[in-house]
């Protein structure tokens, strides 16, 4: 699988942004979706999840009530909608997929397949 992410940039403190990710090469429904971030001097973090049919999502604590992910599998592209973005979600958002025999979202172990990464960047 091959993944493109894009919809990164520059917004205000309580701005919003919504990222999209790509998927090729393989059938994107049968692929658990996951979004994970990066912050500077710091290591990767889980964002939020969701299993292969959409049914099922996973969040972060400092994201839930702010972010949501979704999928469109007819599109073969995940999506993250970020709204309240706060300057401490300031990160490279890397978009990643897991095969969907995998129960659990939150763990980037699971996930064989990662994009580049688009930076997202909030002002004070």
């Amino acid at each position: 699988v091959q993944l493109q992410a894009s919809g990164g940039g520059l917004v205000q403190a309580g701005g919003s942004l919504r990222l999209s990710c790509a998927a090729s090469g393989r059938t994107f429904s049968r692929y658990n979706m996951g979004w994970f971030r990066q912050a500077p001097g710091k290591g990767r973090e889980f964002v939020a999840g969701i299993n292969s049919s959409g049914g099922r999502t996973a969040y972060a604590d400092s994201v839930k009530d702010r972010f949501t992910i979704s999928r469109d599998n007819a599109k073969n592209t995940v999506y993250l909608q970020m709204n309240s973005l706060r300057p401490e979600d300031t990160a490279v958002y890397y978009c990643a997929a897991a095969p969907s025999a995998w129960l659990v979202l939150r763990m980037s172990n699971v996930y064989d397949y990662w994009g580049q990464g688009t930076l997202v960047t909030v002002s004070s």
